[in-house]
């Protein structure tokens, strides 16, 4: 699964700040560790962006134990919960790491992440269907559940992308993803081992850190929309990032959707389209825009090679190309996940037969391109007979300069079913005014789709990864 750990050169594999290991390195350190892993049962790792935290990971890999990636920041609560549900024999952390009363007795065990110069590779076959990690959700709808990702998910995920985005050993990647969750872990931790290539997290987002790094060596830089937001606003006035953007051969950009403006800006300031791919826990990564592709702007880009997707409409009937009609985006392939952990009835409600039901929604082009309007919970609302996705209508509404931040949701509505209803983070003291909002809206869109409720808030709720909490707005 990791070649390059299996057989290691003196590449550089990871650096964290002052600290950085080789391929040989960090196969020696994971090794050590591997061997003294239990052979049976589970192992969490307390996942701080650190050398530790990735060597606990490449050791359990190599030794065939599934990972249960703890968030630091999570609540007792939560954390009790994940703790009682997957069960783990172990907690691997780094030294010196204070780990919460919340997580009893579980026996702990400091990872060390000093060089094994002399420690052979640790072997051990292993059938692509075993546990890789469980991965938890963010428990938006209940307690999280366990998402079994297969090695088989992860390697079938990494390879299609590698072959989408032309991801060799000789890219490095540079990113501040935290490591307790797709995105940061698999994408950004586990892609560039399993490639060969080198990774140079920077613990936590600074423009200043990204800028020294895409200067040194970085080709590649993976975010989310937050990171990008800033982004967009520091580089006009920012020559050298600017620059560092400019050189990169690839931005990617993923977990929630990022708001035109931003892809405006940034393309304007450095001439790159920034590349959003789309995916979730439950089944890696599904689609990409092809780097190159001057038709993306806007999209998630098309299915990745081994995926099959579909739109549904509600009444389970494929919806065909170019249509512009919403459906629920389906999925099967390679890249699923193989169950919720003790929730076989869960399992059972996710599945239409062999596709994932994901719950979010979209509409594709006649070449395929999916363009995601929201999940079907929060961000479909149901007004007058339409169905209207809230992410058009945002990006429209963050085309206002008054508006620095903005979602939509909806609410009862005896008339019209559902109403649009707009919360927004004002640029200034005076915000806009609902009937400027409305205007805006009907004007670029439809009458129908234009809020009819404003509430202007101090901050939209989001979670570790830059999504909006919209179950949170109004409570």
């Amino acid at each position: 699964m990791l070649p390059y750990v299996s057989e290691p050169d003196g590449r550089p594999a990871l650096t964290f700040g002052e600290r950085a290991l080789s391929y040989e390195e960090l196969s020696g350190a994971a090794s050590r560790l591997a061997a003294r892993l239990p052979r049976d049962g589970r192992v969490a790792v307390w996942a701080t962006p650190t050398l530790e935290t990735c060597v606990a990971v490449t050791a359990a890999l190599l030794a065939g134990v599934p990972v249960v990636p703890l968030n630091p920041r999570s609540g007792d609560q939560e954390l009790r919960h994940v703790i009682d549900d997957s069960a783990p024999e172990l907690l691997l952390h780094a030294p010196g790491e204070r780990t919460p009363e919340a997580l009893g007795a579980l026996p702990r065990l400091e990872v060390d992440a000093a060089p094994g110069p002399g420690t052979p590779p640790f072997t051990r076959e292993m059938d692509d269907e075993a546990t890789a990690l469980v991965v938890y959700t963010s428990g938006t709808t209940g307690p999280p559940k366990g998402v079994l990702l297969s090695r088989r998910a992860v390697a079938a995920t990494l390879d299609s992308l590698a072959r989408t985005w032309a991801w060799t050993g000789e890219d490095v990647l540079v990113h501040a993803l935290p490591l307790f969750h797709v995105h940061g872990l698999v994408l950004g931790v586990l892609g560039p081992l399993r490639l060969g290539a080198d990774l140079i997290h920077l613990g936590r987002f600074d423009t200043k850190e990204l800028t020294r790094a895409l200067t040194a060596r970085a080709t590649m830089v993976f975010g989310v929309p937050t990171m990008y937001h800033r982004l967009a606003l520091a580089v006009e006035d920012d020559p050298a990032l600017a620059e560092g953007l400019s050189r990169a051969r690839l931005l990617v950009s993923g977990s929630a959707a990022l708001p035109l403006p931003d892809h405006e800006r940034l393309t304007s300031a450095t001439g790159q389209r920034v590349v959003e791919r789309y995916g979730m826990t439950e089944t890696l990564m599904n689609t990409s825009v092809r780097p190159g592709d001057p038709s993306g702007h806007g999209t998630v880009g098309v299915a990745l090679d081994g995926v099959e997707l579909r739109l549904v409409d509600d009444d389970g009937a494929e919806l065909g190309l170019g249509t512009e009609e919403i459906g629920e985006v389906q999925v099967r392939g390679p890249n699923l996940f193989s169950g919720y952990l003790n929730r076989p009835v869960a399992t059972a409600e996710a599945m239409d037969g062999t596709w994932f039901r994901t719950g979010d929604m979209a509409v594709r082009d006649a070449e395929g391109r999916v363009r995601l309007v929201g999940r079907r919970s929060t961000d479909l609302v149901k007004s007058g007979g339409y169905k209207i996705g809230a992410g058009e209508i945002e990006n429209t509404l963050l085309d206002h300069p008054g508006v620095a931040e903005a979602a939509v949701t909806g609410e009862p509505d005896p008339d019209l079913g559902e109403r649009v209803v707009a919360w927004i983070v004002a640029t200034g003291p005076v915000p806009p005014t609902l009937e400027e909002l409305a205007e805006l809206v009907s004007s670029r869109l439809a009458p129908h789709k234009r809020p009819r409720r404003l509430h202007v808030v101090d901050a939209l709720p989001r979670n570790d990864m830059g999504k909006v909490l919209k179950r949170k707005l109004g409570v």
